[in-house]
């Protein structure tokens, strides 16, 4: 499948949500690498265009900084892709859990693993509005909670369509 189907399916059909638990782990690691690069990315861009500042500066700070020159970009870069990472797969992971916990009061069968996979497609719409409520600053309190919303909302439109537990 090829990731521009996975995306579509991703966005507004819950049952082939449910699908992908069955993709191999590869394809699934790299659909979410797409997002995390463009994640990265975009906030690598807003860095260096100065629209976000990521650390309060202490005179001390900016001093090293200008010693570094221009290695401070490929550095950011890196330390943005590492922290992105880590944040998007912690996502994935922790609602992985929420989608089990959902599958169990469904009746639903599915393991960790499947549900895992089903949460890392799902991660595909909070990821964009992420980026979008990014650009409104009145909206970064409140950011995480409705991302978090979407994505369980997601979880359990795709858990719907996991078998039933035999009786």
């Amino acid at each position: 499948m090829k990731f521009h189907q996975i995306f579509k399916a991703a966005m507004h059909e819950p049952k082939k949500l449910a699908a992908f638990r069955l993709l191999k782990i590869g394809k699934v690691f790299q659909y979410v690498f797409l997002f995390i690069t463009l994640f990265t990315v975009i906030s690598f861009i807003r860095y260096v265009a100065g629209d976000a500042v990521l650390f309060e500066s202490s005179p001390e700070l900016l001093e090293q900084g200008e010693l570094v020159g221009g290695l401070i970009y490929p550095i950011a870069f890196t330390l943005q892709l590492v922290i992105s990472t880590l944040y998007i797969f912690l996502r994935i992971s922790v609602f992985a859990y929420v989608g089990i916990v959902l599958l169990r009061l469904m009746k639903r069968r599915g393991e960790y693993r499947f549900m895992w996979n089903t949460a890392a497609i799902a991660v595909t719409v909070p990821i964009l509005a992420t980026i979008a409520l990014d650009f409104f600053p009145v909206m970064s309190d409140y950011s995480m909670i409705i991302t978090s919303l979407v994505h369980v909302g997601y979880i359990a439109a795709a858990a719907k369509y996991y078998p039933k537990l035999a009786k």
